[in-house]
């Protein structure tokens, strides 16, 4: 793809906007980032706090726990470390610079002005509306469709921003329409590396970091090295397996070390990168090879995330998966056929996983969906592939990442609030 191309520039800034920086599960740092940013316009700490959120709010903040808070987790847990700590300015890393004075000081938070939780019933599927009360003065922040988009801000009913809201509605983010599985091979082939370097060698420097510290520490059901000590020390698919789930096990355990997202999600994020990292260094590819390995990776990742939508009952992991297990194939060795028919063979495999929320298992969903995508192309090498018709496939890859789509995002709705009520339950 030529720089003069559009679009060479529009993937650039695609990545640029969905590689960045957050430390912990990004749904309960959203919510501390709103508040952090509510207590900025309020002037002050509040006495009450009220944080009405979305069902997929709910379902991805309700188990996890939140990093630099001593342990605690949950909606009330992200909302006192955005009053007590946060920093508004660092956006998905607003609770980085907690000191343990803080920490001390959220959990009497806690106790004595407790936080009101509240199901926000409507249409968008990510959204957060915190209101804060200090005295006579209130402030109120709404944060809609992703992460760091504040939509409505307000002081004492005088409203101070206040953006119009869809379903869906990305339009301050590059369009993401101009992503096709053809330009993504182009763009990955051709791009200058000095574009992305920068943006890669972070991912690579956070994200094995993370993969690392959960590895020879213990978080969570300990995924990662639960693989490794029931696999062969030589197998390069089941390293790259143990370090992306151990990886993931680190951060649903509240460790506090960055992570770099993909497309809103921390263990997308590491889906995407570990094992295609882990698997390059294991059989010797070059840097170069690497480097356009990841952005495929990457981008295939996001291109599937845009038709499902950043928060569904369709686990994130499935996509980031089929997207690593292409990768892999690149770094194999494989050119543009190998690539598609590894991603529409892992799909056929393991679409329809679900997402019940961040917690310690999602670590081994990544393992599952990693699986998934090395089977994917093994099938393919073999000479073997599913084809349209079989299931929800279609004949062309773009048509197959449509069906799915449409099963994350609309089929799967009534799944999702099931999922919720379960949660809710127990």
């Amino acid at each position: 793809m030529d720089k003069s191309n559009a679009k060479y520039s529009a993937y650039i800034q695609i990545l640029e906007e969905e590689l960045v920086p957050a430390m912990g599960c990004t749904e309960p740092i959203a919510i501390a980032y709103g508040a952090a940013k509510g207590r900025e316009v309020l002037g002050g700490l509040p006495d009450q706090v009220v944080v009405e959120a979305s069902g997929n709010i709910i379902k991805n903040v309700k188990s996890v726990v939140v990093p630099n808070t001593g342990g605690l987790h949950g909606i009330e847990a992200a909302a006192a470390a955005g009053v007590v700590a946060g920093k508004p300015e660092l956006l998905l890393e607003v609770i980085s610079q907690v000191t343990p004075e803080q920490q001390q000081e959220m959990r009497q938070y806690l106790e004595d002005r407790p936080i009101r939780v509240e199901f926000l019933d409507g249409d968008l599927v990510f959204d957060i509306r915190i209101t804060l009360r200090r005295g006579e003065d209130t402030a109120q922040v709404r944060i809609a469709n992703y992460h760091t988009n504040i939509v409505h801000i307000e002081r004492n009913g005088q409203v101070l921003l206040d953006l119009p809201v869809e379903a869906d509605d990305e339009s301050g983010l590059t369009d993401r329409t101009l992503l096709s599985m053809a330009d993504i091979w182009d763009f990955a082939q051709t791009v200058a590396l000095d574009d992305v370097k920068e943006l890669l060698d972070r991912q690579i420097q956070c994200n094995m970091a993370i993969s690392q510290e959960g590895l020879t520490h213990s978080y969570g059901a300990n995924i990662g090295q639960v693989i490794l000590a029931s696999s062969r020390p030589d197998d390069p698919i089941a390293k790259a397996k143990a370090a992306a789930a151990a990886g993931s096990d680190a951060r649903m355990g509240g460790c506090e070390m960055p992570v770099i997202i993909n497309s809103g999600s921390g263990n997308q994020g590491m889906t995407a990168s570990v094992p295609v990292i882990v698997y390059g260094r294991e059989t010797g590819a070059s840097e170069e090879k690497l480097y356009r390995a990841l952005v495929l990776s990457n981008l295939i990742t996001i291109h599937q995330k845009t038709r499902i939508g950043r928060l569904s009952a369709y686990c994130g992991a499935v996509s980031a998966g089929a997207a690593a297990g292409a990768g892999i194939a690149y770094l194999d060795g494989g050119g543009y056929e190998e690539v598609i028919h590894t991603v529409v063979n892992a799909l056929a495999i393991i679409s329809g996983m679900i997402c019940d929320g961040a917690k310690a298992s999602c670590a081994g969903k990544i393992a599952a969906a990693i699986d998934a995508g090395v089977l994917g192309y093994r099938m393919y090498q073999q000479g073997q592939q599913f084809y349209g018709g079989d299931g929800i496939l279609s004949h062309g890859v773009e048509q197959t990442l449509d069906n799915v789509g449409r099963l994350g995002k609309i089929g799967m709705r009534s799944t999702d609030k099931e999922i919720l009520q379960i949660m809710l339950q127990t």
